[in-house]
């Protein structure tokens, strides 16, 4: 069953298995985290040669991960950036089991990150301001929904983020002092889906 795509850009079986590299997800994650680099500062960040780096994010740009971020740089340096507007994974065909494990990697490796992302933040939180710790959130909700319910509840959350993101993307370069990078993690995880709930006395 293919899953529905909450982006406008959806990666194909090439660029999942492009994708699917230690260094290059690293690479993208730095873009990410911190913003526009050159392929020489990365380097330094990661313990590569700037060659290195440099074949690794044409590679990304090449599947429309990143692109090269106008306006910055002096003479021939150039900035890239991660590409506006997010992305999902595609649906492998059974028929390419290269694809399959590009997105197997791929998912397994979110959610490393994601532990690593919440970890952090829970060391960092008790000498975080004081707004941003109360702006955050930590949650947790099972729910007894139908599967149509359960699709409506995903559609209109990810239209929520959606709204912000455009948000986000259509920031100018000279953001205001109180920007922040905000992560924000959903799962809808249908746990023993399809069989009764327990008796409340079990």
């Amino acid at each position: 069953m293919r899953r529905k795509s909450f982006s406008a850009r959806t990666l194909d079986a090439n660029a999942m298995k492009s994708f699917a590299h230690p260094l290059r997800l690293r690479l993208y994650d730095l873009l990410d985290e911190h913003g526009p680099s050159t392929a020489t500062r990365l380097a330094g960040l990661v313990g590569q040669n700037t060659g290195a780096t440099s074949y690794h994010l044409r590679e990304l740009a090449r599947h429309g991960m990143i692109e090269i971020a106008e306006g910055m740089g002096r003479g021939k340096e150039k900035y890239w950036r991660v590409t506006p507007g997010g992305f999902s994974y595609g649906e492998p065909s059974e028929a390419d089991p290269e694809a399959a494990g590009a997105v197997e990697y791929l998912l397994d490796e979110l959610v490393r990150q994601r532990g690593e992302e919440l970890s952090r933040w829970r060391e960092e939180s008790p000498t975080a301001p004081e707004e941003w710790v109360a702006a955050s959130v930590f949650g947790r909700r099972s729910l007894r929904l139908t599967v149509a319910e359960t699709a409506r509840m995903r559609d209109e959350v990810f239209a929520v983020l959606e709204r912000y993101r455009a948000v986000s993307d259509g920031r100018p370069p000279e953001a205001p002092e109180d920007l922040g990078r905000v992560i924000v993690h959903f799962d809808v995880l249908p746990v023993g889906a399809g069989r009764p709930a327990p008796d409340d006395d079990d």
